[in-house]
């Protein structure tokens, strides 16, 4: 690398992964505060920045590197991983904890492929966080990867740049797409098996005794603080569902669907209860005409079914109803998922069917804004559409198979 670090910054910020990839560490650790990190001897930069907890830096802010753990990181090259300050040895007394006030953190190097340190994908939080598991290291030693290769891959081409001709350096951009495609590919597959089985079943582990407990427990404050649980177990696994069938279609496999011709009512009715033991407070009401057996793919449905009662629930008035109407006829069926509330503004609602795409919703709902896109997938391979109308007092969401 060159030491021009402003344009090392420019380089990592238009790295199209590197906000989801924030975004993710964020949601699956429950840190508030992720950055990829320019490190040198004399300087700590941050490239990107992902802030839920008014730390106060953006992308391009600096912070002394002597201040800093990522210092040590740097001449080390290994991951520093702390669950909670205050209980751990060897970081208890370090001044960087004390400086910068938080009680969790790790970071990971981010190594090119020469060999060189590049810098550190890292988060923190004021908070203690259990992050010294096969699960978080894993996952953050991927991301690091994958942002060591889209950085070769890019140093590559701006070094071809300034040495060949308009003709060569159209061939070698290709090439480098090519290379960094086959690269990220292979990092892509890695992480969905690294969420479709660390992460998924551990989680099942928790749900099942969660609603264990529950079934069990009759005090009021007890089962307050189960159902929270329960809401939170929900919330993850579908967002670790939305992320593996984005990756999948992005992958280029696209959604698979297993048809079968049965009734929705079961499908519809499991979901409804899951949403209610997860936010009990809610209203939903429903409306169902349901005389004819439906073929499509019913775990599908009712992922999608699940995303908009869920999108719902996060944007909708919380004393106004939720409503839901099923019917069916010969020739297919018409779901609608239908809230109270504020209308969605129309610069939004043009977008609202993108991935990483999402309004304001409460802090404690936040996702990736994936469901909607998902659900849209969903409704498209079952050659379906999926429509949304927003006003003052509603917005409607409809699908029609």
């Amino acid at each position: 690398m060159g030491q021009n670090y402003e344009n090392d910054v420019e380089m990592v910020r238009q790295i199209p992964a590197v906000p989801s990839i924030l975004d993710v560490v964020c949601e699956v650790t429950g840190m508030g505060f992720a950055a990829v990190a320019r490190v040198t001897e004399d300087r700590w930069i941050a490239c990107e920045v992902l802030d839920n907890i008014d730390f106060g830096l953006k992308s391009g802010g600096e912070l002394r590197v002597e201040t800093t753990i990522c210092n040590e990181i740097r001449d080390s090259r290994q991951a520093v991983i702390i669950d909670h300050v205050s209980e751990d040895k060897t970081f208890s007394g370090h001044h960087t904890p004390a400086l910068y006030g938080f009680q969790s953190y790790i970071s990971m190097p981010i190594i090119l492929a020469d060999g060189s340190f590049f810098g550190t994908l890292c988060a923190i939080d004021p908070r203690p966080m259990r992050l010294s598991t096969p699960e978080t290291i894993g996952m953050f030693k991927l991301f690091a990867e994958l942002i060591a290769v889209h950085v070769d891959a890019r140093s590559a081409l701006i070094s071809s740049r300034e040495s060949l001709t308009l003709e060569h350096e159209k061939l070698a951009a290709s090439q480098g797409k090519l290379l960094d495609a086959q690269a990220a590919s292979e990092l892509r597959e890695q992480f969905i098996a690294v969420l479709g089985h660390d992460l998924r079943n551990p989680l099942a582990a928790i749900s099942g005794g969660t609603n264990f407990l529950l079934r069990r427990i009759d005090d009021d404050q007890s089962r307050s603080v189960l159902q929270k649980m329960a809401a939170s177990v929900q919330r993850m696994a579908g967002l670790i569902d939305n992320v593996m069938d984005f990756a999948r279609g992005r992958l280029g496999g696209g959604l698979t669907l297993t048809k079968t011709t049965k009734s929705l009512e079961p499908m519809l009715v499991t979901v409804i209860d899951e949403i209610k033991a997860a936010f009990p407070h809610r209203q939903i009401e429903t409306r169902f005409a349901l005389a004819h057996d439906v073929r499509g793919d019913h775990a599908r449905l009712g992922q999608l079914f699940s995303n908009l009662l869920g999108n719902a629930i996060a944007h909708g008035s919380e004393d106004r109803p939720v409503r839901v109407e099923a019917t069916t006829n010969p020739a297919g069926f018409t779901l609608i998922v239908e809230n109270g509330g504020t209308k969605i503004p129309p610069e939004t609602l043009e977008q609202l069917f993108q991935p990483f795409r999402r309004g304001k919703v409460r802090d404690s709902l936040q996702g990736l804004g994936l469901g909607l896109f998902i659900a849209w997938e969903i409704a498209k391979a079952h050659e379906g559409t999926l429509t949304v109308v927003s006003d003052d007092e509603r917005t409607r969401f409809t699908l029609t198979v």
